[in-house]
């Protein structure tokens, strides 16, 4: 007993005054800051939810067409365009605009490289180069309208995926974390997958799913389709489960105990990390055991799992959120069709078309699309006019109006909302900015928008930014 007091008034001596100040700045903060942080797991915030907002999803899988898909040649047919196939562009749509790499060039409009046609009871307009997603016409909601602010590769994704052109700053999957908790305790809460085939696969970097000033366990955990999913999850040679508990828990008892001298959040979070890691080795190799799959499913995928291929990804991703992971982003990149424009969408398409109507197949006869929202799309879409010479030209980047999906978790499936004008240059009726489709998300998850927000360097910071952000009502069933 006088060895440990002993030992308190050493530690207790070595505090400055400076330090003793320090920590109680840092505890008060955490203080503050306690009725923000995350609950546990499997609960919701009450502060978070208006008392009439039913939540209609639990979960969400965000398929990225990574580089920009040309909503010219897959949901949104332009006859006039087609007419003016090899024309000068009307000067009318282009002038004072953004433009990427055609800025000061000859631009020429750029006939669809698709047919069209009508699908489904509700008739939804799908392009030849989309058949599987065709499919399911009735189960997905297409918008024609959408509008981004950056229009090159690396902001454009930080701005869809954090709602900002600030690097660092919370990824879309932290903040639903942050708000719901986690579903599962021996997963991580936020999923990233990736997978590549096409042009010019553009790199993802990894602050894209970062977890920004909220804390770190709420940060996406990359996974690996082919190999070990999770670097390290396996424990070295001679190390058994025993033996790696008692060290997690000797870790996570000094962790504890320097908490309670710094008042650091971080290392609350970071014991989390260590836990969930540990319970990360029993549930990983369940999760790739795809020996419960039967051959009817991988082939409706199209899957070899194991081979890193967006199909793979895709069936991942439906065992991923069987087993309560919140929020899972898929990238495919591929999609920066600034040439060969013909060639490489049958490329993409093909590695992306059939296991994206698959997985929304698959969710819907496992009873589990209604409580899952999927959303489909790339960081922009491209320009009506052409790039780059041969017989098969390309279409530079666009942000002035492209299209996406979403189906499941609440979203009316079969209708079509927003339009572009006649040449699908500008997004013209009921446009829908990257803000409104975070609001929406995060209204189907049972979360109002204005109301999930951090305090951070003296403004209240939200997923949404502090311009006005509407729910797409209109697709919502």
């Amino acid at each position: 007993m006088n060895e440990n007091l002993n030992d308190i008034q050493s530690q207790c001596e070595c505090v400055s005054r400076r330090q003793f100040l320090g920590s109680l700045s840092l505890g008060i903060g955490a203080a503050a800051l306690s009725q923000w942080w995350p609950p546990s797991a499997g609960a919701s915030t009450s502060l978070l939810l208006p008392p009439n907002l039913v939540p209609r999803a639990k979960r969400v899988i965000f398929l990225c067409m990574a580089g920009g898909p040309s909503h010219l040649e897959t949901f949104d047919e332009k006859p006039q365009l087609a007419a003016l196939d090899g024309e000068p562009m009307p000067e009318s749509f282009t002038r004072g605009m953004p433009i990427a790499q055609l800025q000061g060039k000859e631009l020429r409009c750029m006939g669809p490289r698709a047919t069209f046609s009508r699908h489904g009871k509700s008739g939804q307009v799908i392009s030849s180069y989309l058949p599987h997603i065709a499919t399911v016409a009735d189960d997905i909601a297409i918008i024609r309208s959408m509008v981004t602010e950056q229009i090159n590769h690396d902001p454009a994704h930080t701005f869809m995926n954090s709602g900002s052109i600030i690097p660092h700053r919370p990824s879309m999957g932290s903040w639903v974390n942050y708000g719901l908790g986690s579903l599962s305790e021996n997963l991580p809460g936020f999923v990233v997958l990736s997978s590549v085939g096409g042009r010019n696969p553009q790199p993802i970097a990894s602050r894209q799913w970062s977890s920004g000033f909220l804390p770190s366990e709420l940060g996406g955990v990359q996974f690996h389709s082919a190999g070990d999913p999770v670097h390290y999850v396996t424990n070295p040679p001679g190390i058994s489960r025993d033996r790696q508990e008692h060290l997690i828990a000797a870790v996570r008892d000094l962790n504890r105990l320097r908490a309670r001298t710094t008042h650091d959040p971080e290392i609350d979070s970071r014991i989390a990390q260590y836990e969930l890691a540990f319970g990360m080795q029993a549930s990983i190799p369940e999760l790739i055991d795809i020996s419960d799959e039967s051959p009817e499913t991988l082939a409706m995928y199209g899957a070899t799992p194991g081979d890193g291929t967006f199909a793979s990804n895709c069936l991942l991703a439906r065992r991923l959120a069987e087993r309560g992971v919140r929020f899972i982003h898929l990238y495919h990149r591929g999609w920066d069709h600034h040439g060969e424009l013909k060639k490489f969408m049958t490329t993409c398409c093909g590695y992306c078309d059939q296991p994206t109507a698959a997985l929304i197949k698959d969710l819907k006869q496992r009873k589990m699309l209604d409580d899952t929202l999927v959303i489909w799309g790339g960081e922009f879409g491209r320009t009506p006019m052409s790039q780059g010479g041969g017989d098969d030209p390309g279409r530079d980047h666009h942000i002035k109006g492209f299209s996406m999906f979403l189906a499941g978790g609440g979203i009316q499936g079969g209708v079509t909302h927003g339009a572009t004008d006649d040449l699908g240059y500008n997004a013209v009726e009921d446009v829908v900015h990257v803000r409104d489709l975070h609001a929406t998300m995060l209204h189907l998850l049972g979360i109002d928008h204005e109301r999930l927000s951090v305090q951070y360097q003296g403004l209240d910071v939200r997923l949404t930014g502090v311009e006005k952000a509407r729910v797409v009502k209109e697709i919502i069933a």
